[in-house]
């Protein structure tokens, strides 16, 4: 039977990226049964001024697996973002980032392949702030002089950091199920648990724990602050980095800067029942109907959503079709280029063409 997965084009030059994902994923013999909604600043005036239409919800709830194209976040307009009230709605609490060389893309680094596993519900990012010189920061900033000796500045400012213990084993958890699964050697649990010991310290005793259960997976440990370090000077030696929500989404985007950028750079979050599969990177409006932008990093989270479903020999069929057509170098975009004006440079259509023609020809990696 086809997998049904819910299509979501998005907008700017999302609806571009998606149909030359759609081509390819299709074009790896897996039967597919799409449904498609439409999400994003463009159909806020249909639904009510909500870029998240009802209706779109209901179907990823309903086929549990959903491919994303990148959508906008306008300023000024008080919503949040689609991708942050997907994330909340259907507690996509795991965000995974791959972060892998492929030969012929520009970087200053080889044989790189790490992935980063971030929490997505809590942290700094799930907290409460109290505005410099406000009654509320006032009040707490004396409430906690009462409660410790430790004296704050009454002018300052005031962000609240949740972790709990539910949500980081849960965390922990995915990132050794995934490694396990996917034949890891490690995983690193990435905090500042020497200065941080009730939140970030709370997160690396959690791991300690859940590592106990996993004897077939290396648990390191490591600062935030060399793991970045680190990943500069030999990112090569690092494998599963799981952390919490603002370390998390930092190290991220250092690591596809690592591997080539964001146009390279794949992403999935999932939740216990569903899981939205797409590029990290924006919706680029100033493109659309270009026919100009890079599409393998959303062909590469269409590669993660096969896996997903369970069909890891097209997932392995596509990757390797995408790094032959990266590693010749003739059917990339601008951006792919040696130089961004090179007049060799293809089109987002063009890229999903070549990589078609090597899934049929059953491509090798050179």
């Amino acid at each position: 039977m086809a997998h049904r997965v819910t299509l979501i084009p998005g907008d700017g030059t999302g609806p571009e990226l998606t149909e030359a994902t759609r081509r390819v994923l299709e074009a790896t013999g897996v039967a597919l049964d799409w449904d498609v909604h439409e999400a994003g600043a463009d159909v806020m005036d249909q639904h009510g001024g909500t870029p998240l239409p009802p209706g779109t919800l209901a179907s990823i709830r309903d086929t549990g697996v959903a491919l994303k194209g990148p959508i906008t976040t306008p300023i000024g307009t008080g919503f949040r973002s689609v991708n942050v009230a997907l994330r909340h709605e259907l507690n996509l609490y795991a965000c995974l980032r791959p972060c892998k060389t492929y030969a012929g893309v520009r970087t200053r680094y080889e044989a790189v392949d790490l992935v980063i596993v971030r929490e997505n519900t809590e942290d700094l990012y799930a907290g409460i702030e109290f505005e410099s010189g406000s009654e509320a920061a006032r009040e707490l900033v004396a409430t906690l002089g009462r409660l410790q000796p430790k004296q704050l500045n009454p002018k300052s400012g005031i962000s609240i950091k949740p972790l709990s213990p539910e949500a980081s084993e849960r965390i922990i958890r995915f990132a050794f199920e995934y490694a396990r699964a996917q034949g890891r050697r490690a995983v690193h649990c990435v905090t500042k648990a020497n200065i941080m010991k009730h939140t970030d310290g709370l997160f690396l005793e959690v791991f300690r724990h859940v590592a106990a259960e996993y004897a077939d997976v290396e648990p390191r440990e490591n600062l935030v602050d060399a793991i970045c370090m680190g990943l500069v000077q030999r990112p090569e030696e690092y494998d599963v980095l799981v952390l919490p929500n603002l370390y998390g989404d930092i190290v991220s985007d250092l690591a596809a800067g690592l591997v080539g950028g964001l146009g390279v750079a794949p992403g999935a979050n999932i939740g216990a029942d569903a899981a939205v599969f797409e590029a990290t990177h924006g919706s680029a409006p100033k493109y659309r109907g270009q026919n100009k932008v890079n599409p393998i990093a959303m062909i590469l989270s269409g590669k993660l959503m096969l896996e997903h479903l369970g069909e890891p020999g097209a997932a392995a069929r596509l990757e390797t079709a995408v790094a032959a057509v990266i590693a010749e170098g003739k059917s990339l975009t601008y951006d792919m280029k040696p130089t961004r004006d090179d007049p060799t440079a293809v089109g987002t259509s063009e890229v999903a063409d070549a990589i078609i023609d090597k899934l049929e020809q059953g491509a090798l990696v050179p």
